[in-house]
């Protein structure tokens, strides 16, 4: 095990005794689960919607938080937990926005300004060799979720399929899609662009 997969392992302990300590009603250990945890929060909620709605995305996320920890039983990592509340109420204010009249056709809209981790390409990272900001956002969703939390936010692949709720295998294959869609996009394709079909994923007509 490399000392940067153990200093994360230790991180995440660490959150994960703080959350243990907040469901216990510490609250000085409460307010330092929400510091240790609000970038991560926020940073995947600004990918999925934008960054204007990310504040309120999260402020909703880290209430649901206040009435779920007393049920949190460290299953998993806190951070993973966190997300995964995080990733319904993204999933939550989709389905919300779908079933309203819209005045245009924009649903979901990424804003994509943080560094990805280091996966390469031909020597190159993600975010040098396309033009991140513009081709993300044509991802379909839950590709462009499975390529956030993998290759931007770091997780692995078993962290991000908790945080989806689906299978590891499914986190793979969404990510292989993701990259193969980037490459036909940069090549001047369209690969698998789409927001249409964001409908049909969130279970509205």
């Amino acid at each position: 095990m490399t000392s940067q997969a153990t200093d994360s392992q230790a991180r995440d302990a660490a959150v994960t005794d703080l959350a243990l300590r907040a469901a216990s009603g510490d609250r000085r250990a409460l307010t330092e689960f929400i510091s240790a945890t609000h970038d991560d929060v926020w940073r995947l909620l600004a990918h999925l919607a934008d960054t204007d709605r990310a504040d309120d995305l999260t402020q909703e996320t880290y209430l649901r938080v206040l009435s779920a920890l007393p049920r949190f039983a460290a299953r998993s990592t806190a951070r993973t937990w966190i997300l995964s509340l995080a990733h319904r109420v993204w999933v939550d204010s989709v389905r919300h926005d779908m079933a309203r009249p819209r005045s245009s056709s924009t649903e979901i809209e990424d804003a994509t300004s943080s560094t990805p981790a280091a996966e390469t390409t031909g020597g190159q990272s993600w975010a040098e060799w396309v033009d991140t900001r513009a081709l993300i956002d044509q991802l379909e969703a839950d590709r462009r979720e499975a390529l956030i939390l993998t290759q931007v936010l770091g997780y692995t692949y078993a962290e991000a399929a908790k945080i989806a709720n689906v299978r590891v295998g499914t986190i793979r294959s969404r990510v292989a899609r993701a990259r193969a869609d980037l490459v036909e996009m940069a090549a001047g394709g369209k690969g698998g662009v789409t927001k249409k079909n964001n409908k049909r994923r969130f279970g509205v007509a």
